[in-house]
């Protein structure tokens, strides 16, 4: 009998909180953010209590493709091992860091409802049993191109990102990166899980590019996943946060 551990058994347990801080500078604060982009991933990964962290880049939600970096707009999601343990990220070199060079900043407090593929080869938010929410959900995407394939998955972008912007129910969405290319995802916020599965599975022309994934091998690897947002503690105009009428508030 083999003793090599089933792929269940490498499963992370599903973490009580994951936060989203997402950070807004000034054009003059570009050279102390892009040090930081490089100096603090090992250490928010080192802080006491944290599971998985990545620290990011993010895009103006445009296009999500290598021309639509936000310089201004960082962010850092992180899987806690306990809700108590996040109380020490204001404190500790990377969040007073951040805090520096901030203008303004937004944290967003989120449960996993479901998760699906990996990211950096480990599912850092287990394997969620679903559950539902009554309010506003997050969904997060995030995949690694394959070289080959990065231009004809760009040029398959503009109509999806054409149609999330007009989205009913849509609050808030960006782009997200690990690095200026090729490694990628999505953040976007939704009023409640109706709207987001309306655009998800019946939006043509996301049905479309979901539809393609398959055939074209766009992604090395891949995650999706969907959260409660528990709260969002901050400025949300950092965020893109819309009205109800589709129209930014306090747009910086």
């Amino acid at each position: 009998m083999s003793n090599k551990p089933r792929p269940d058994d490498r499963r992370e347990p599903v973490p009580e909180l994951v936060t989203l801080h997402v950070w807004r500078t000034g054009k003059a604060g570009l050279p102390r953010a892009l040090t930081r982009l490089a100096v603090d991933p090992g250490r928010l990964r080192a802080l006491p209590g944290v599971r998985f962290a990545k620290l990011l880049g993010t895009g103006t939600g445009t296009g999500f493709g290598p021309r639509d970096a936000d310089l201004t707009r960082w962010a850092a999601l992180t899987v806690w091992d306990s809700p108590t343990a996040v109380t020490g990220f204001a404190g500790s070199p990377v969040g007073r860091a951040w805090s520096r060079i901030a203008r303004t900043a937004v944290r967003i407090d989120l449960r996993p409802l479901t998760s699906r593929g990996e990211w950096s080869r480990r599912q850092p938010f287990g394997d969620p049993p679903g559950g539902r929410s009554s309010g506003p959900v997050l969904a997060l995407t995030r995949a690694r191109l394959r070289p080959t394939r990065a231009v004809t998955f760009w040029r398959a972008v503009p109509p999806v990102a054409s149609a999330l912007h007009a989205a009913p129910g849509l609050l808030a969405r960006f782009g997200v990166g690990e690095a200026p290319l090729g490694w990628q995802g999505t953040v976007s916020m939704w009023r409640t899980p109706a709207d987001l599965v309306a655009f998800a599975y019946r939006h043509p022309e996301h049905r479309a590019a979901i539809m393609r994934t398959p055939t074209e091998g766009w992604y090395a690897e891949e995650l999706f996943a969907r959260f409660e947002v528990r709260d969002v503690v901050g400025d949300r105009t950092v965020l893109g946060w819309t009205t109800d009428g589709g129209t930014k508030v306090g747009a910086v």
